[in-house]
């Protein structure tokens, strides 16, 4: 269980760290950022919230979790753009954060740095189960990292997995349920195999 860290001034100095919500599709990352957003929302802390200009699954500028909780975001194309837009807020929220390129390291620290708190949420892992973009160096800087879980499809167990049932290697490949499904270990290999023999 996630433990907010006690967000308070001493000395009239800010302190910032970086929080990572990591795992499967259809676990609940996005619904779990917007959570904390806007808890710090009703601190009174002053937002900014990012996601990459390529996520339209379902809205050009929210950010939107499965279950359709949704919150205003800004789209970015790099890591880059969010210093000089996250630059004078007490919060910076980060969505689909695998998507980004390996900047976004360097930019979560900057932030950090200038005792920004930064949430970055996205999946740890691929398709093919293998770590993916930015997420693993991020998860290895931050603070805080949490990793939530789906449900199984298939046998109903904890899901780590996100199992590609649409035919494409492409590596990025925006999709629902029509595209993906969550998978525990045994499942998602046993799926992986099933492929592999076709």
């Amino acid at each position: 269980m996630f433990i907010e860290p006690r967000v308070g001034v001493k000395h009239n100095q800010k302190r910032g760290w970086i929080e990572v919500i990591c795992g499967a599709m259809f676990s609940g990352k996005t619904e779990e950022l917007i959570r904390r957003l806007n808890r710090a929302k009703i601190a009174r802390q002053q937002i900014e919230i990012f996601k990459p200009a390529l996520d339209t699954r379902y809205h050009l500028e929210d950010i939107v979790s499965h279950n359709t909780t949704a919150i205003r975001s800004t789209p970015v194309n790099f890591a880059h753009d969010m210093l000089l837009l996250g630059s004078s807020c007490d919060v910076v929220g980060i969505d689909e954060a695998q998507f980004f390129d390996e900047g976004l390291i360097e930019v979560c620290d900057i932030l950090a740095n200038r005792g920004i708190r930064v949430i970055a949420a996205g999946l740890d892992m691929d398709y093919l189960g293998k770590p993916f973009g930015p997420m693993p160096a991020l998860m290895a800087v931050a603070e805080y990292v949490t990793k939530v879980h789906a449900v199984c499809v298939c046998c109903g167990d904890i899901a780590s997995y996100s199992f590609r049932v649409a035919v494409s290697d492409e590596r990025i490949l925006l999709g629902e349920t029509d595209l993906y499904q969550a998978r525990c270990r045994n499942c998602f290999l046993e799926g992986m195999k099933q492929e592999a023999e076709k």
